[in-house]
């Protein structure tokens, strides 16, 4: 499914996956909450849930509930989300490398079952897998995860890899981790999160806002899913940037072998190493 933008032009309603590239409007008012792209000349406009960016250097951070425009914007495209239930569907194909994220009804794996996998191929589309209580039989999405010429691409990979052994019943690899690529280049701060980067290295203002919510209920809400997707839409994007940074500092090599550590680590995790540091003295 596609989630849509609600838009008011000269007093008119469009669904904008239903318009054409092209499509022309006056005056424009955007809810926020839905992600979608307006351009006019050379002001690129984007919007997923509540980031606004206007790339002329200047920048919309927390919008307003409806953002009203008054210049003529063209409709440029808007981000698809899909969403399937238990599996990945055949044949699909989301190329060599694969953002991938999940959601869960908490933070410890042994008591906070798995609820939804979302996973990008980096061109601006999400599918999302949503599994019922106790339901993980999925060997698409299990064929993909182990899949030796598919590069994994996580936040905080550590998490995510846990999980789906835990659920899924799989090793994860090859992966690569964003936050541990950050916290080897970006010595400067402690802020490694998913929207600290974002905000640094693309200029983006990513909402949290979802985080924190019922991923377990048997139908999940447009912002759930908007939210979701969007913590895929721009790993890809961030990995290039901070590989060209791991190269430049000489510490590629280290966070090839800390990526490649991070199934042991993650099973560290679910016997109950998770605290303890087991190099230690």
């Amino acid at each position: 499914m596609s989630v849509p933008a609600s838009l008011t032009a000269n007093g008119g309603f469009m669904m904008p996956n239903r318009s054409s590239n092209g499509c022309r409007v006056q005056a424009l008012s955007l809810h926020v909450g839905n992600p979608v792209s307006f351009q006019t000349g050379e002001v690129r406009l984007s919007w997923h849930g509540a980031i606004v960016t206007v790339c002329d250097n200047k920048r919309i951070s927390n919008p307003p509930t409806m953002l009203h425009l008054t210049s003529e914007f063209t409709l440029e495209n808007t981000m698809t989300i899909t969403l399937h239930k238990g599996d990945l569907p055949d044949g699909l194909d989301l190329g060599p490398v694969v953002a991938i994220d999940s959601e869960t009804m908490g933070l410890r794996p042994e008591r906070d079952r798995l609820c939804v996998v979302q996973l990008s191929s980096g061109d601006g589309t999400a599918h999302l897998v949503q599994f019922a209580r106790g339901v993980y039989d999925a060997p698409n999405l299990a064929r993909l995860l182990t899949d030796p010429t598919k590069l994994k691409l996580f936040h905080f990979a550590r998490f995510d890899v846990a999980v789906m052994q835990a659920y899924l019943g799989v090793v994860t690899a090859p992966v690569y981790c964003t936050k541990i690529a950050s916290k080897l280049v970006r010595t400067y701060t402690d802020r490694h999160g998913l929207k600290d980067l974002c905000r640094e290295l693309l200029g983006v203002e990513m909402s949290k806002q979802q985080q924190s919510s019922d991923w377990g209920a048997g139908t999940l809400t447009e912002e759930q899913m908007a939210y979701a997707a969007s913590d895929v839409l721009y790993l890809h994007k961030l990995r290039e940037e901070l590989d060209h940074r791991l190269a430049r500092e000489g510490r590629g090599t280290i966070a090839a072998a800390s990526f490649a550590y991070l199934p042991t680590r993650a099973a560290l995790d679910l016997i109950g190493y998770g605290g303890e540091d087991i190099f230690a003295h």
